[in-house]
């Protein structure tokens, strides 16, 4: 079983989930990406460089305004080793206007150590990627999910909100460490890929934190908040 942080801030609380209703969240949810899920460049690739890119560039910034930068920023940077060949100057400049420019900065950082380190090849273990400065929880969880295709789980700002819309309650605090645990538990071996790309599209164009479409959702007749309001 993959480790979880354990972060301990909030209300006590665990998460209930039944084998049923977990076999039932799954179906449901695969189902659903099957027909909506969105077509994004890096979910055309398993390069673990071209997903750690992506993942960092989606941090608190809209995935209309990452697609271009996106693929700008790989004509310019094709691999950890250019990356790491170039100056800080001037990976900064080619993130404008992204924002937020510490991170093109810790990039850089993870290519430069990843190359010395490494041979140019970002670790593929949990422990390994975690000790790479600039890489937390959930952006290890999703190189290792999306990039080498491990049994990994992840808990963004959208996949927190689902997990805890569905199996807690909306208004009810629930500690980080009871939602990795749940994420972990939900998990489709061998499917995970699908399955974490579809909890973040599901909180991204349905579950979202204003207006919610609960009409919308194929989660609504098991989630303990439907229906919330206006959605």
């Amino acid at each position: 079983m993959t480790a979880v942080p354990r972060r301990e801030a909030g209300a006590a609380r665990s998460v209930t989930a039944a084998a049923p209703a977990r076999r039932a969240f799954r179906r449901r949810l695969l189902a659903w990406y099957r027909r909506n899920g969105r077509d994004l460049p890096w979910r055309r690739t398993r390069d673990p460089y071209r997903v750690l890119v992506s993942e960092v560039m989606l941090q608190q910034t809209q995935v209309s305004r990452v697609v271009p930068k996106y693929r700008e920023w790989l004509r310019r940077y094709p691999s950890l080793d250019a990356l790491a060949a170039a100056s800080a100057g001037e990976v900064r400049e080619a993130w404008y206007p992204l924002g937020y420019n510490i991170r093109p900065l810790r990039l850089r950082s993870i290519a430069r150590t990843v190359v010395r380190r490494y041979g140019g090849r970002l670790p593929r273990s949990r422990d390994g990627l975690l000790a790479l400065k600039g890489i937390g929880a959930y952006t290890a969880g999703a190189v290792l999910s999306f990039a080498f295709g491990q049994d990994a789980p992840i808990l963004d700002t959208n996949v927190r909100r689902v997990l805890r819309r569905v199996w807690a309650g909306e208004h009810t605090p629930v500690r980080d460490r009871a939602l990795w645990d749940l994420a972990e538990r939900l998990l489709p071996r061998g499917r995970t890929y699908d399955f974490n790309q579809a909890l973040m599209d599901l909180g991204a164009t349905v579950c979202t934190a204003r207006r919610p479409r609960c009409g919308a959702c194929p989660l609504a007749r098991m989630c303990a908040s439907y229906p919330l309001p206006g959605g």
